[in-house]
């Protein structure tokens, strides 16, 4: 699944890439990718006219904002012009991403939303696994209210309220494993399965600790950690080992500089012992067992 660094790799391709953007028409071409509004006609015609103001992410969710002309007849762009109309927020799930085709050509048989302007300009909404959702948020109305799972994030690792007080504050009465934390997106927002191993590797702490039992000194090394891989994959345009594409239709690079993701047998780039792999709460933990105590 897409995670922080990816989705804000998509968010910076969709906002230099639909500079403009005036939705003309909309095509569901799968049903149970609109999440909100249930009816599928209110959805279209609460997207069509309305010009992509903004794109913003919080967590894995992408957030655009919406315009419409005050006067159809008025052509300039500006605050004076335009009034909101709620916002588009998508999921990309597991296997979810959007291209950008100036030329529309007909669709591949995974695409399931197609948005084009008044120029035939497209942006597709590609979904394999068609885990992936939209929301059209009306004005007037609270994203957080409407999409429980955006209502109920923690804060952004770039935010101030991540702080080390915060964190621990948030692990002194916890014995579930540290690793269990950083997935939990009520605690922390963004950090998925693939940055959880990366920063508890560059923090020096197993992924398997008690969160109670991790010192201040190693909570201010692991804030560090989180925030540093997350800006390393984001410059390198997020983790690919599977569906992830940018808007180009590029996979991200940062899956080739990961030290124990996905790297099972391998030798640690530090010590040379070998990257172990075994579960946590369902999911596949990558850690090395003489680097991270």
């Amino acid at each position: 699944m897409p995670e922080l660094p990816e989705v804000e790799t998509v968010r910076r391709g969709l906002e230099q890439k639909l500079n403009n953007f005036i939705i003309s028409s909309v095509e569901v071409c799968r049903d149970s990718t609109v999440a909100y509004p249930i009816n599928k006609q209110e959805f279209i015609e609460g997207l069509q006219g309305s010009l992509i103001y903004k794109w913003g992410r919080r967590g894995k969710y992408l957030i655009a904002e919406l315009k419409k002309f005050k006067n159809n007849s008025v052509e300039i762009i500006s605050e004076e012009t335009t009034k909101g109309n709620g916002y588009l927020i998508v999921h990309l799930r597991m296997t979810g991403y959007f291209t950008f085709t100036k030329n529309s050509s007909k669709p591949c048989k995974h695409t399931r939303i197609r948005i084009f302007d008044n120029n035939n300009n497209e942006l597709r909404y590609i979904d394999l696994r068609s885990f992936g959702q939209m929301w059209w948020v009306k004005e007037g109305l609270s994203p957080n209210n409407v999409i429980k799972g955006l209502g109920s994030l923690g804060p952004e690792p770039f935010s101030e309220n991540f702080d080390v007080n915060y964190l621990n504050k948030i692990i002194s009465k916890r014995k579930s494993p540290i690793k269990s934390i950083l997935l939990d997106q009520k605690i922390i927002a963004g950090i998925g399965n693939i940055y959880a191993d990366e920063s508890l590797y560059a923090a020096g702490i197993s992924p398997f600790r008690e969160s109670n039992t991790i010192k201040k000194n190693e909570l201010i090394k692991l804030k560090a950690s989180i925030i540093d891989v997350l800006k390393k994959s984001i410059g390198s345009g997020g983790t690919t080992f599977s569906d992830f594409r940018d808007l180009e239709g590029e996979t991200g690079n940062f899956g080739l500089q990961t030290n124990v993701y996905r790297r099972t047998g391998k030798e640690c780039r530090k010590c040379k012992n070998l990257i172990e792999r075994k579960k946590i709460a369902g999911r596949s933990t990558h850690w090395c067992r003489t680097c991270q105590k």
